[in-house]
């Protein structure tokens, strides 16, 4: 699987698609900041290339700075404190045409040096961009329709929401992280232990927009990605409004996901119940995914779709305990606070990756949206979010314990 993913033709089909994205705009302005928190689409374009140069060129085989000035501007993104926005104007960053000069210049170079880049760096670089692909959708994701150019695509049919019935999950043994020296992971995946998990029961579905407007309609806040339009409301889709999909996953912060689930009189799994339901089997043995082997299932991920299908849809990928989509269709929400692993070791070449965030006001999530990178939805991986942040593509579901 490593040769695979760090040969020169993934490292050409990661670049391919964030360059897809970037050609979403109609006009071409990367000057734009579609998310209050976040930096403008300017620092993305040159982030990519900066962070490959950084650690595949610098690092990993002392290379000299390509452009010490922009090796250094592009090299990081922010998340900063609730309320502290950043205030940075257009006119503090480079040209267009220079960030693209300089995007240039790292392919190139990078394309030189490429096979004498040990492969754990190749592999940093490539996922490091296919996280950016999601992370830049969600971004394009909230500027004007009319700013994008909507490719070819099919409307999803939907309909009501199924009935939700719990299921219930036998007490066992969920293995979390990866072995050391096993295969490529981000810090925060290792090292690998067992957890024994109690008897709890999971929804088979995650929460539908047709379950969470009931809680709406009892004067609770609409999420993010609806729309209301007099009496109706309205999914807030990529490229276009459709009428809310009732039998689609909501869409929500931790913290609507939790208080819905209060209101229901239930919680959010932790991080070990989702092993458990995910890849856990009644004999104590465990799945690489949900449904078996990757190859077996072609759930709402790997850039699939652009939005959210029905929950119930791809029922191929359950899981052996018969809960349908927890690795696709919207990363899931877990109340487990994102935290080191025992043995943690910050990663060498990007020592602020995890240890940045273990500060107990970032979240676990678990699984994939439809924009995830299929290399990206191996069972050890965990993404993280504050609770308030509303624009990722992130669901959730019931457990009663």
């Amino acid at each position: 699987m490593t040769e695979k993913i760090v040969g020169a033709d993934a490292l050409a089909e990661s670049r391919a698609d964030t360059d897809r994205l970037f050609r979403l705009l109609v006009d071409d302005d990367l000057f734009v900041r579609p998310l209050p928190q976040r930096h403008r689409l300017i620092f993305y374009l040159g982030h990519l290339e900066a962070f490959d140069w950084n650690q595949a060129g610098c690092l990993a085989l002392g290379e000299p700075h390509l452009d010490k000035s922009l090796d250094q501007l592009f090299a990081r993104g922010i998340d900063p404190e609730p309320g502290l926005l950043p205030s940075d104007q257009p006119t503090d960053w480079p040209r267009l045409e220079q960030a693209r000069a300089y995007v240039n210049q790292v392919r190139g170079r990078i394309d030189q040096i490429w096979q004498e880049v040990p492969a754990d760096i190749r592999q940093t670089v490539i996922e490091h961009r296919w996280m950016h692909a999601e992370t830049l959708a969600y971004q394009l994701h909230n500027l004007p329709f009319e700013k994008k150019n909507k490719p070819a695509m099919m409307r999803q049919e939907s309909g009501p929401p199924p009935e939700n019935c719990f299921r219930t999950i036998p007490s066992g043994i969920a293995t979390m992280g990866r072995k050391p020296g096993a295969q490529f992971g981000w810090d925060n995946e290792f090292e690998e232990f067992a957890q024994h998990v109690p008897e709890f029961s999971v929804a088979e579905y995650k929460v539908t927009n047709g379950e969470y407007l009931e809680f709406v309609n009892q004067g609770n806040a609409a999420p993010h990605f609806w729309t209301r339009q007099g009496d109706e409301f309205f999914y807030r889709g990529m490229f276009e409004l459709v009428p809310l999909p009732l039998d689609a996953p909501v869409y929500v912060t931790q913290k609507q996901a939790a208080e819905y689930a209060n209101w229901r009189g239930a919680d959010l799994m932790t991080e070990p119940q989702f092993h458990r339901a995910a890849y856990g089997t009644p004999e104590g043995s465990e799945r690489e995914y949900p449904w078996g082997d990757l190859s077996a299932v072609n759930g709402n991920f790997g850039f699939r779709h652009w939005d959210p299908v029905s929950v119930t849809a791809d029922p191929g990928g359950r899981s052996v305990f018969g809960v349908n989509q927890l690795v696709g269709n919207g990363w899931e929400w877990t109340k487990t606070p994102f935290g080191p692993f025992p043995g943690f070791q910050p990663q060498p070449n990007y020592p602020g990756y995890s240890a940045d965030f273990f500060d107990d006001s970032h979240f676990v999530l678990k699984g994939a949206s439809p924009r995830t990178a299929q290399v990206l939805t191996r069972r050890s991986l965990r993404n993280w979010f504050r609770p308030d942040y509303p624009y990722v593509y992130a669901t959730f579901r019931l457990v009663e314990n």
